[in-house]
Order: structure tokens, then sequence, then C-alpha cells
């Protein structure tokens, strides 16, 4: 019984750190970027990546938490070129993003996941965008 609650409150705590990891990461590139851009409001300086629940598969298991941050840790390092680009070039560059982006498959824990792009959103310097992850079936 003790051994139970010990791996349950450690499981928690490695969540908890994943997490935190991926927070770290994105905070320290947002600061170097924040510095190289500080007196140009035109650019984008940050990017947020949120997950959406997945519409077309209802009684579909949700995916852990640990392989939605490793995946979206994954997308923030294809996404970097888009740091620093003017704002009003997102016609372009989103086109890009949907093209390089829109289906790619992401490889976490031996398991595919392919992500869809849903919304993205330009204000303020930051780029927010909205996509969906599900795993990845052959045809």
């Amino acid at each position: 019984m003790y051994n139970a609650i010990f791996h349950m409150g450690y499981n928690v705590l490695w969540l908890d750190n994943q997490d935190l990891r991926v927070q770290i990461e994105q905070y320290s590139k947002d600061i170097k970027t924040l510095k190289k851009y500080n007196n140009t409001s035109t650019v984008i300086r940050e990017i947020k990546l949120r997950t959406e629940e997945s519409k077309t598969k209802e009684g579909a298991g949700a995916l852990d938490q640990v392989t939605l941050k490793e995946i979206i840790s994954q997308m923030s390092e294809d996404l970097e070129p888009m740091r620093g680009r003017s704002m009003f070039d997102i016609d372009t560059d989103g086109k890009l993003a949907r093209l390089l982006l829109d289906g790619k498959i992401y490889i976490v824990r031996e398991k595919e996941y392919s992500v869809r792009i849903r919304t993205m959103l330009v204000m303020e310097g930051v780029l927010q965008i909205w996509v969906e992850v599900n795993p990845y079936k052959r045809s």
C-alpha cells in the first residue's frame, strides 16, 4: 500500500517537473526574443501553442499531458523561424506554417501523432496557435 502511494506521489511530481521544464524552455526563448526585439513592436516576439480536444473522435481516450507537452515542445522548435518575423507578413508566414505543420507526424514514446492546426492569431507581438493532436493511423 505504501509503495503504491509513493509511486503515485512520484508520478505527480514527475509530471509537474516535465511541465515546468517545458515552461522554462519556452520562457528562456521568449526572454531572448524580447531582448532582441524590445524596440520593435511589429514583430512576433512570442509563440504560444495551445491544444484542443478532438471533436471528431468521441469516445477515444485523451492523450496524457506528458505526450502533449513533448509534442508542443517539438512544434515550438519547428516554429522557431517565425520569431522575429513581421506581424504584417503573417498571411504568407501563416500559409507556410500550415504547409509545414498541418498533418505533420510527431513521434513520441515510439507512437505516432498527427497535428492539425485549428486557429492562428497574432496580437501585440504574440503568435497564438491552437492545434488538435490525434494518434496517427496508417491507411
